[in-house]
């Protein structure tokens, strides 16, 4: 793709705030247009402010805050960095997310040290110094940096992060600021009409902090009306031309599209005063979105979890099954099982003629043996399994108990137990350095997390998923299958298929003779994209394919 050149040019800074209610989609919006930039040639970046006090998602509850989203460089991050990567393609890092919990650390820190010089720490200059600081570092060679702020306009915690934007607003050279709110028009079914004064009650909100939208990308289940249009942009100070339709679309990778069609980028180019007659490249959007519409088939894959109640928790994980099926030009349904109902009933009247089995990551006892029963319907009857993170080591504690005859086998994270198949992990080596966690020591932040070298052996089948023997993946966890079984287990055809480099650490395992049973101790759905599905998904869909062939 060739690049603009940004020589002699100020970075532009695109601020997305949200307003009327949560959950809008400010993350996809940021994404589609990032994406519908970057198809022009623009290089960009994408970056997410969260006001919430944690210091990051990472020891959140996932039914609360979702999935935690881990960078190469192990960061524990908001999902919408997903998206981020997803939609562009682009690695986000640890520099592209920042919570108010470790804008107060830092700064918390440098008062204690004497930076400060005996000032008075306020809100204003010292916290929203550091926001603007955090946006403005390191986007030296980009066109565009997108910056996508949590929240919704109104919520106490936020207002530090809308005056950091606004004064950035005013800082930064004339017209290389735009902002964006992302905002509700709910339909009246006994009016009959789309209500604009929600969103009126939102700008307004923002114009007292001293923000005034560019752009309304308003949410709609239908187009917007003229009359509706002009109403919008009369009572909210914007051109008629940019309020936006933000429509209800089937597929999230159908939203590049619709904004495009909606004029989205097109406003965003003459606002910077940039060339918006050229029609982009949409092509391959075009593409998946046509594949995910009007697929060759379909399969039924089962996701037996602990926290299916809020499907966000899943994100990633939805998304690669997603990209398996394109990959493989079938619709991928998801059958959400409670793993916890496998320890009151039999596995069997909920699995029954289901394509595929996948356990996901997950922490603490709560579902662990029914997902273990999972893991051994799947082995008995011979339908594909994939176990990540969690879901490997109940199935080599499956392995251990049934084929291996280790009663006692378990996980230390439940408790003391006879036989620690699976226990605690304390040390382990990152690069050339030796890391090192207590037991006893803080949760947030000590867990192995961010990209790791595996070593895969030559005649396993995942490393002819692969293609390699060595890969490189995320991880986000604590605990480790315990080596000191590994022959025990790889006896009764439980192999230990993946190492670490050192070759101390189980990084895959798989059934010998199954037709497709991996479990692997990092987080593939994670690297998976729309344009380059991950080889595990596209593997694991295509043999639940094979077995929907056979059912």
């Amino acid at each position: 793709m060739t690049q603009h050149s940004t020589h002699g040019i100020s970075t532009r800074y695109v601020f997305i705030t949200g307003g009327v209610v949560s959950s809008l989609g400010k993350g996809l919006a940021s994404a589609a247009l990032a994406a519908l930039l970057q198809a022009r040639g623009y290089r960009v970046r994408l970056r997410k402010l969260d006001p919430y006090l944690n210091v990051d998602p990472g020891t959140m509850s996932p039914t609360q805050h979702g999935e935690v989203f881990v960078t190469d460089d192990g960061a524990e991050t908001d999902l919408d960095l997903g998206h981020y990567e997803r939609f562009t393609g682009l690695p986000a890092s640890r520099a592209d997310n920042i919570t108010t919990g470790r804008i107060y650390q830092d700064i918390i820190a440098k008062e204690r040290r004497g930076d400060y010089l005996g000032a008075t720490i306020q809100v204003i200059p010292h916290v929203t110094n550091a926001i603007k600081a955090f946006v403005l570092d390191g986007n030296e060679g980009y066109d565009f940096v997108l910056v996508e702020i949590g929240g919704t306009v109104g919520d106490i915690e936020g207002l530090p992060f809308f005056e950091a934007i606004r004064q950035l607003g005013q800082e930064q050279p004339r017209g290389t600021c735009l902002f964006i709110h992302l905002t509700l028009l709910p339909f009246i079914p006994s009016a009959g009409e789309l209500k604009t004064k929600p969103t009126q009650h939102s700008v307004k909100e923002l114009r007292s902090i001293g923000i005034q939208p560019d752009i309304l990308l308003c949410r709609c289940d239908r187009p917007i009306p003229n009359d509706e249009r002009r109403k919008l942009a009369l009572f909210c100070n914007v051109r008629e031309t940019a309020v936006i339709d933000a429509l209800d679309v089937p597929s999230i990778y159908d939203v590049p599209l619709s904004y495009r069609a909606a004029g989205l980028d097109r406003e965003v180019l003459e606002h910077f005063g940039l060339d918006s007659e050229r029609e982009p490249p949409l092509d391959r959007w075009r593409t998946i979105s046509e594949r995910v519409k009007n697929p060759e088939g379909e399969v039924t894959i089962a996701i037996v979890g602990k926290y299916t109640g809020l499907k966000d928790a899943y994100k990633s994980l939805t998304e690669a099954l997603i990209h398996g099926g394109i990959a493989n030009k079938v619709r991928v349904h998801l059958e959400w099982i409670e793993a916890e109902v496998f320890e009151r009933e039999a596995p069997a009247p909920f699995l029954e003629g289901l394509h595929g089995i996948l356990v996901p990551g997950g922490f603490g006892q709560r579902g662990a043996e029914g997902k273990i029963r999972a893991a051994q319907y799947a082995r008995e009857r011979r339908i594909p399994y994939f176990g990540i993170c969690f879901g490997m080591q109940m199935a080599v504690i499956e392995a251990a108990r049934s084929l291996a005859g280790i009663e006692g086998a378990n996980s230390t994270e439940f408790g003391t137990t006879p036989e620690p198949v699976v226990g605690l992990l304390t040390e382990w080596m990152k690069g050339d350095a030796l890391e090192r966690r207590a037991a006893e020591g803080d949760l947030g932040g000590t867990m192995r997390l961010g990209s790791y070298k595996a070593a895969l052996g030559s005649d396993t089948k995942i490393a002819s998923i692969y293609g390699s023997t060595t890969i490189s993946e995320r991880h986000r966890h604590r605990y480790e299958v315990n080596m000191a079984y590994r022959e025990r287990l790889e006896a009764k055809g439980l192999r230990f298929s993946g190492l670490s480099p050192d070759g101390l650490l189980p990084e895959t395992v798989e059934h010998v003779g199954h037709p497709w049973f991996i479990g692997v101790q990092f987080h593939p759905e994670l690297k998976s994209r729309p344009f380059e599905p991950h080889p595990l998904f596209q593997s694991f869909v295509a043999a639940a394919v094979e077995q929907s062939r056979l059912v």
